[in-house]
C-alpha cells in the first residue's frame, strides 16, 4: 500500500488507518514482518536466473580452503548419532579454546540450551509461558540435556566440578549455563581441550528445535562455550564472560571457529548441516555416517528427514564468486524449487553487493514439515529454515520474504555478529530493514510504515536486554519495527546513497567482530560527518518516539473591506522526541493550501497565517514521512468541528485503533 498524501478530515483518516489494520497480514513469525502492497504490484513470475539446475540429487563434496577470516577462538570436533525412534542425540565433542584475553582463567561457562524445554518452570519457559511466535509446546513435548562427562586431555574427570549458574534471575531450576571448575589455569593466548560427553532428550518441535514425527531440527544442540570478551570487545572496560541464560525472547551470541561433526542416521534419512560434506557418507547396515565442516562460524546446526526432496545449484555473481546453493524440501513444496532458489540468489547477489562478499562456499535452504513449524524462519550460519509447508501456495510474503530475511542474517548476526541477548535489534532490526529494501526492489512490495510504526505502544530503549522487554510483542515491536524504523529515518535525512555507504561502512568494518550500537553510531557520525549523539540518545539508548499534535485552530477577520483577510492561528506541540523537519499542511475554505516546515524542537508553537479565507483544517506530516511518529491521530484538526463532538470522536476512534492494532500483535 502506497502512503496516503492528503487526507481530508480527522474520520477520514481514522476509517483509513482502521483498514489498513484490519489489511494488516502480520506473520506469527518475529522474523517475517509485516506490510502491505496491491497484488497488482507483485510478479506474476518469478524468473530464473543464469545457472541451470543440478542435474545430480547426490551432494557435493568439498574441502576447506586455507583462508582464515576470523580469530578462530575455539574449535569443536563432534560425534553425534540420532535415536529416531526415542527422540534423542548422543553426542561426544573435543573441545578446544583459546584464551583470547590477558587475566588468568580458571573455569570455563556452557550453554546447554535444551535445558530450557526441560520443566515448566525453567526461565525460558516462565518467560515465554510456554508460547514462541504463534507455536505453543506441545503437550508432555519436553526436552533436555544432560552432560555424561568432561575430562581433560590427560584424563582428569571434571564432571563433579560441574555447577549450573543463573546470572540474570537466580532462578535454581534453570540449567541453561552451567560452570565448569578447571583443575588448571588458562593465562592469556594459552589453549584447553576438554573432551565431553553428552546426551540431548529432543522436545516436540518447539522453539527452534526438536522433533515433529521423522524430521528433526538440531539447533543449539551441544554443549557451546559462553564468550569470554577482552577488554575493549564490544566496549566492556574490564574482559570477562560473557554470562546468560536462554531467556524467552533471547536469541544467541558466541565465537567464531572451527566445526568439524559427524553425524549418525538411518540410512535412509537426508541430512542438512551447517558448512559442507567434506567426505561420501560412510554406510554401515540401515546406518549411515555424514561428516561435515564449517569454519569461521559461530554456530553449528543441522537437520535431518527421510522425506526431504533435495536439489542443488551452483551461482556466482560478480560479487558472489561461488556458492551451491542446497534445497532440502518438504514434499509438499517440491514444485516450489525455482522459488526458492530465486529468493536465495537475488538475496545473495545483492546483500553481498551491499554488504561485503558472502564468503561461505555453500547456502542450505530447510523447508520443515506443517507440523515442524516451530524450527521454521531461523536462521543459523549457512544454513536457514523457512516456514512449514503448510500450503502448496504460499505467498509472497510467507516463501520469499523469509528466505531474504534469513539469508540477511548471514549478514548481521552471521558475520557482523551481533549479542543477541543484549543489542538484538543490531541483528534483527538491520535485518529486516535490508529484507524491505529488497523486497520492494525485486517484487514490489512496500512496508505499510505508518501502520508499523502506530503499533509501538511501548516504546523502550534499544539496548536493553531481551528479556526485559517484558511480552514477545513488546520485544517485537522495539527490536524488528522500531529499530528497523530508526535505520529508516537516518535514511529520510541522509539520502539513499549516504545510508547505504554507512551500513556497507559497518558491515565491512565489524565483518567477523562483535559491534555495539555505539559502533554503529560512530560509523553514523564518521560517514555524515557531524554528531549524531542526540539523536541516538532519543531513539536508541533512550527509547523514545515522535509525537507531534495540533491542539487548536483558532480563526479571526482582520479585515473586513472589499478585500477580506483572516488571521489562522494554530497551535501545535512537540510531545515526544525531536526531530528536524516536520511537514505541516494548512487547506483553506476556497480549497487553496499551504506547506510549510517546522524545526520540530520547541516544545510548543504558533503558527500564524493570514489569507482571504478562513483556515478549514491543518494536518502534521501528510505524506506520512515521519517514520518514527507512532500517535498519528493527533497530526489533524479539523477547525470547524464542535470541541464537545471532536473530543467525543477522538477518544473513541483512539479506543477503537488501540483495539484493532492490539489484536493484530502477534
Amino acid at each position: 500500500m502506497t502512503r496516503r498524501t492528503i487526507i481530508i478530515g480527522i474520520s477520514i483518516l481514522s476509517l483509513c488507518l482502521i483498514g489498513g489494520a484490519l489489511l494488516f497480514n502480520l506473520r506469527s513469525d518475529q522474523d517475517n514482518l509485516p506490510s502491505l502492497a496491491s497484488e497488482m504490484g507483485k510478479p506474476q513470475t518469478v524468473q530464473s536466473l543464469t545457472e541451470a539446475p543440478s542435474t545430480t540429487p547426490i551432494e557435493s563434496i568439498q574441502q576447506p580452503t586455507a583462508e582464515v577470516l576470523s580469530q578462530r577462538v575455539s574449535e569443536y570436533h563432534i560425534n553425534v548419532a540420532l535415536n529416531e525412534k526415542e527422540g534423542t542425540l548422543t553426542g561426544s565433542e573435543t573441545l578446544t579454546w583459546t584464551h583470547p584475553g590477558k587475566k588468568t582463567v580458571n573455569e570455563l561457562y556452557f550453554h546447554l540450551y535444551p535445558n530450557a524445554f526441560a520443566s515448566a518452570e525453567t526461565t525460558f519457559m516462565k518467560e515465554s509461558g510456554g508460547k514462541l511466535r504463534g507455536d505453543a509446546m506441545p503437550k508432555d513435548g519436553w526436552g533436555s540435556m544432560e552432560l555424561t562427562e568432561i575430562r581433560t586431555s590427560d584424563s582428569i574427570s571434571l564432571l563433579h566440578r560441574v555447577q549450573y549458574v543463573q546470572p540474570d534471575d537466580g532462578n535454581v531450576k534453570d540449567k541453561t549455563l552451567a560452570k565448569v571448575r578447571l583443575p588448571v589455569s588458562v593465562r592469556g593466548g594459552e589453549s584447553i581441550t576438554l573432551k565431553v560427553n553428552f546426551t540431548v532428550k529432543l522436545p516436540k518441535i518447539f522453539a527452534r528445535m526438536g522433533s515433529a514425527g521423522d524430521f528433526v531440527m538440531a539447533g543449539q544442540w551441544f554443549p557451546k562455550l559462553s564468550v569470554y570478551e577482552p577488554a575493549g570487545t564490544r566496549g566492556v572496560a574490564t574482559e570477562g564472560w560473557n554470562l546468560h541464560q536462554y531467556h524467552g525472547n533471547s536469541e544467541f551470541y558466541s565465537d567464531f571457529g572451527i566445526y568439524n561433526v559427524k553425524i549418525n542416521v538411518p540410512n535412509n534419512y537426508t541430512v542438512a548441516a551447517t558448512g559442507f560434506p567434506t567426505k561420501a557418507a560412510v554406510i554401515d547396515g540401515d546406518r549411515k555416517t555424514v561428516q561435515y565442516y564449517a569454519d569461521d562460524v559461530h554456530d553449528f546446526a543441522w537437520s535431518a528427514s527421510p522425506n526431504f526432496v533435495y536439489a542443488e545449484e551452483p551461482f556466482s555473481s560478480p560479487d558472489v564468486p561461488g556458492v551451491r546453493i542446497k534445497l532440502y524440501l518438504d514434499p509438499a513444496h517440491k514444485d516450489l524449487k525455482e522459488r526458492y532458489f530465486y529468493a536465495a540468489k537475488v538475496a545473495l547477489s545483492n546483500f553481498s553487493k551491499w554488504y561485503g562478499q558472502y564468503p561461505y562456499s555453500t547456502l542450505s535452504i530447510v523447508v520443515p514439515p506443517a507440523e515442524g513449524n516451530g524450527a521454521g524462519g531461523m536462521e543459523y550460519p549457512t544454513l536457514i529454515t523457512s516456514f512449514g509447508a503448510s500450503s502448496d501456495s504460499p505467498g509472497y510474503e510467507e516463501l520469499e520474504r523469509t528466505v531474504i530475511h534469513e539469508i540477511g542474517h548471514q549478514y548481521f548476526y552471521g558475520m557482523v555478529a551481533s549479542n543477541e541477548f543484549e543489542e538484538a535489534w543490531l541483528d534483527e532490526g538491520f535485518t529486516s530493514y535490508i529484507e524491505d529494501k529488497l523486497m520492494e526492489q525485486e517484487f514490489g512490495i512496500t512496508a505499510n510504515l505508518p501502520i508499523q510504526a502506530a503499533m509501538i505502544s511501548s516504546p523502550v530503549s534499544l539496548t536493553q536486554v531481551s528479556w526485559k522487554y517484558g511480552s514477545s510483542d513488546n520485544y517485537a515491536k522495539n527490536v524488528y519495527y522500531r529499530g528497523k524504523l530508526v535505520l529508516r529515518d537516518i535514511e529520510n535525512q541522509v539520502g539513499s546513497k549516504t545510508m547505504n555507504r554507512i551500513l556497507s561502512t559497518y558491515a565491512h568494518k565489524y565483518r567477523f567482530k562483535h559491534p555495539t550500537s555505539t559502533d554503529f553510531q560512530k560509523i553514523v557520525e564518521q560517514v555524515t560527518g557531524r554528531s549524531w549523539k542526540p539523536y541516538f540518545k532519543q531513539y536508541v539508548y533512550d527509547g523514545e518516539m515522535a509525537d507531534y499534535s495540533i491542539n487548536s485552530i483558532t480563526v479571526k477577520p482582520i479585515s473586513q473591506d472589499k478585500s477580506p483577510l483572516y488571521e489562522s492561528t494554530v497551535s501545535i506541540s512537540r510531545n515526544g522526541a525531536t526531530t528536524p523537519k516536520v511537514p505541516l499542511l494548512f487547506t483553506f475554505k476556497d480549497g487553496h493550501t499551504t506547506h510549510k516546515v517546522w524545526t520540530g524542537e520547541d516544545n510548543q508553537i504558533q503558527m500564524k497565517l493570514e489569507y482571504k479565507e478562513p483556515l478549514v483544517w491543518a494536518m502534521i506530516d501528510p505524506d506520512y514521512s515521519l517514520v518514527l511518529e507512532n500517535k498519528h491521530i493527533n497530526n489533524f484538526f479539523n477547525a470547524d468541528i464542535d470541541k464537545t463532538l471532536r473530543t467525543r470522536s477522538n477518544l473513541g476512534i483512539v479506543k477503537l485503533l488501540e483495539s484493532l492494532l492490539g489484536s493484530f500483535l502477534w
